[in-house]
């Protein structure tokens, strides 16, 4: 079989949301070559494993590549693809250079060439992630190690944003609490909270495809009987009380729930909040301000931010 890569230029703000808009289209992975990879300082204490070329990066802004089998359908998925993406400037997000490119590639090549950007990294004091066909041997013995094939699903685990929640999940999250993730994707943090203790996680998401990945991811790290993966429009009809909500989704799409986040928390319980790149900060800290949130905690790390909101009542 023949297949097309979709290369899309792009910054590095517009990552996730056209990852995710790939990933609807049928793409069953993405790439994202992103140059500032090259010059990050990586904490030692971590002990990452990184295996960078900077021939394959540009020289500014960040590409984020797909495949597609070649099918006649192809240039209508394609048409479609861009349209999604322009539709992103409607939610304020900068687009880039914004350039579509298309190639050929047969299938020995796709099938084996993404898999050189993903090793096992070390993202926080417990957990590690790991590709499914790496060897990887834990270093301390209270190493949590969580397996992903980042083919499966939007969602390796290593993106700042999903490295935010899984470190203020890993602080916070509690023996038998009742954990919440809003947009599991690969259900990588639910993954993690069942990990650390938690008696009961529901994993939600509006696109099957994830459904039926984080599925199949809570299985292979055996936390399936923990882990209820359903598919649900943010919180949207959910009435179960909880202790942790945890969502790393983009900011413009906590805006539309924090009342909902509220509404379903035990008292003192905890939001955290993902997925907020810096120039949009302080606006969703003031919806959850005004949604009735205390912010304990907010965490940064390059261009993105994490909030951790508790739902404080008062006599």
């Amino acid at each position: 079989m023949k297949w097309s890569e979709i290369s899309i230029h792009t910054t590095q703000e517009a990552v996730e949301p056209i990852s995710n808009i790939l990933h609807e289209a049928g793409a069953s992975g993405v790439v994202i070559e992103d140059p500032l990879d090259l010059f990050k300082e990586r904490e030692s204490v971590y002990g990452e494993i990184y295996a960078l070329n900077p021939d394959d990066y540009p020289q500014e802004g960040v590409i984020v590549k797909a495949y597609l089998p070649i099918t006649s359908f192809l240039g209508e998925t394609v048409d479609g693809i861009k349209e999604s993406i322009e539709n992103l400037l409607k939610f304020d997000i900068d687009l880039g250079k914004n350039s579509v490119a298309i190639s050929e590639v047969n299938e020995e090549e796709w099938a084996t060439a993404w898999k050189k950007y993903y090793h096992p990294v070390k993202i926080s004091d417990k957990f590690t992630i790991v590709p499914t066909w790496e060897t990887y041997e834990p270093v301390h013995s209270d190493e949590l190690i969580i397996e992903l094939d980042p083919g499966m699903a939007f969602g390796t685990g290593t993106h700042p944003t999903t490295v935010l929640c899984i470190q203020a999940l890993e602080r916070y999250v509690k023996e038998n609490d009742r954990v919440i993730d809003v947009g599991t994707g690969s259900g990588v943090l639910s993954i993690a909270a069942a990990m650390l203790g938690a008696d009961s996680v529901t994993a939600l998401d509006l696109d099957p495809v994830a459904v039926n990945s984080a599925r199949i991811n809570t299985k292979l790290n055996k936390v399936h009987e923990k882990v209820t993966v359903s598919e649900n429009n943010l919180l949207n009809g959910i009435e179960q009380k909880a202790d942790v909500v945890a969502a790393n989704i983009l900011a413009e799409i906590i805006l539309q729930f924090t009342d909902d986040a509220y509404r379903i928390l035990e008292d003192n319980g905890l939001f955290i909040t993902s997925g907020i790149i810096l120039n949009k900060k302080n606006e969703v800290k003031d919806s959850l301000i005004k949604a009735g949130f205390d912010i304990l905690e907010t965490m940064v790390m390059e261009d993105w931010v994490a909030f951790i909101a508790k739902k404080t009542v008062t006599a």
